[in-house]
């Protein structure tokens, strides 16, 4: 079987990585998968870059649109209208199925899909199949129906640049031969609600990763590594733009931490933050916080995670959660709010603690708990790296794709 994989990139961001992962899982079982992308950051020759001129003008050119809309959110939001040479470049590789990843930012006209003669899976990696444009709907249900007046763009007019990003997609895929890949059942809930896919088949394969990098590593050898304090219980939250990105919740962290700092814990704990730089005007976290700013490659964040007594994954949204799996698979229990995809992944009071939808004193009590016994903490670390074995381990992952793959082909 032969699977090519398109993503607009590799190994930069968690969708890219997520992609990445999936391929090396399928190529360690003997299957002959590709992926080809537009920006390639690994080494792997089994990573194919689309260097066409055009491809190299598409990042600039796809953001046209958006500048009718200059008061628009800083969300992303892509209309994903410049032509593209990926027809061409597909049939050159004759693959047997394509699995779609995370293809925005010009990489892949809308209209392309429909010249792709193969069947096509489409990993979730957010929701921006089935909008008009947004990536996270924000609360916002029009994806259900037409898209239109969209908030995101602080658009008054029902034909807006959203609807017309909506029109294209079901003009262009209603006949598409597409099975959809959801990695949590938020996201699988949310596309069988849409407009665009209520009819479509929706499958759930949670994100996989490589459980011998991402394991458990002796705490004090990976404190000691990392410069970090071997006396304190460490708090830790990361993602890319940590602080800067709303979605990523730590708007709602912060006065979890301080909350935490005036019920008695300010001289037994202090913060690690990945993803984010120290910045420049010191922010009041009640505690002391070590800022290790992005981290690119996958041992230096196992060494992260075990460091860490407790990830926190505050997120108001997110298709999966893979800071969440990750910490679990190197036996750090997560506290996480009962909401979109962390839910799959945290198992309450078993191995983190599922806080109310984003209440800030549970999710301090949260904090709280797994860290107050130890004998409990123990427990949630030896749990925790058991589901990441028996869930997420990359050979799991793998097996339930080519599964899939095989069904959709037999059909």
């Amino acid at each position: 079987m032969n699977v090519l994989h398109l993503s607009t990139s590799d190994i930069d961001n968690g969708g890219a990585r997520a992609a990445y992962r999936l391929h090396q899982g399928l190529r360690s079982l003997g299957c002959n998968s590709k992926m080809l992308v537009r920006a390639k950051f690994s080494s792997s020759s089994s990573v194919i870059s689309e260097k066409s001129p055009l491809t190299k003008l598409s990042p600039p050119l796809s953001g046209l649109p958006l500048r009718f809309y200059p008061n628009r959110d800083g969300e992303m939001f892509s209309s994903q209208w410049v032509p593209d040479v990926l027809t061409s470049r597909v049939k050159q590789y004759n693959p047997s199925i394509i699995n779609l990843h995370w293809i925005c930012n010009g990489f892949l006209k809308i209209e392309t899909l429909a010249q792709f003669q193969q069947p096509m899976v489409w990993t979730l990696h957010d929701m921006w199949t089935f909008t008009g444009g947004c990536h996270y709907n924000r609360n916002c249900e029009r994806y259900k129906e037409t898209c239109g007046t969209c908030p995101q763009l602080h658009s008054n007019h029902s034909w807006d640049l959203s609807r017309w990003v909506w029109q294209r997609k079901a003009k262009s895929w209603q006949n598409l031969n597409l099975t959809l890949v959801a990695t949590s059942s938020w996201m699988a809930e949310c596309a069988r609600s849409s407009s665009l896919f209520k009819d479509r088949r929706v499958e759930l394969i949670p994100l996989g990763l490589d459980t011998e990098k991402y394991k458990p590593i002796n705490q004090q050898v990976a404190r000691e590594l990392l410069g970090l304090p071997q006396n304190k219980q460490l708090v830790l939250f990361g993602a890319i733009n940590a602080t800067s990105d709303e979605r990523k919740g730590f708007h709602l962290l912060l006065p979890a931490l301080q909350h935490l700092s005036r019920s008695g814990w300010q001289e037994q704990l202090e913060l690690i933050v990945f993803g984010s730089d120290q910045p420049d005007e010191p922010i009041d976290l009640g505690f002391k916080s070590h800022y290790l700013g992005r981290v690119h490659d996958d041992i230096s964040l196992a060494l992260i995670y075990s460091a860490a007594d407790v990830m926190v994954v505050p997120s108001v949204q997110e298709a999966f959660g893979q800071t969440a799996s990750e910490a679990l698979s190197c036996g750090t229990p997560v506290a996480a709010f009962n909401a979109t995809g962390v839910k799959d992944i945290v198992d309450h009071q078993q191995n983190g603690y599922l806080a109310k939808a984003f209440e800030i004193d549970d999710l301090a009590k949260g904090i709280a708990w797994i860290l107050e016994d130890r004998e409990r903490h123990h427990k949630l670390q030896h749990q925790a790296r058991e589901k990441s074995l028996r869930e997420f381990a990359s050979e799991v992952q793998a097996r339930r794709y080519l599964s899939l793959y095989e069904q959709i082909l037999k059909e």
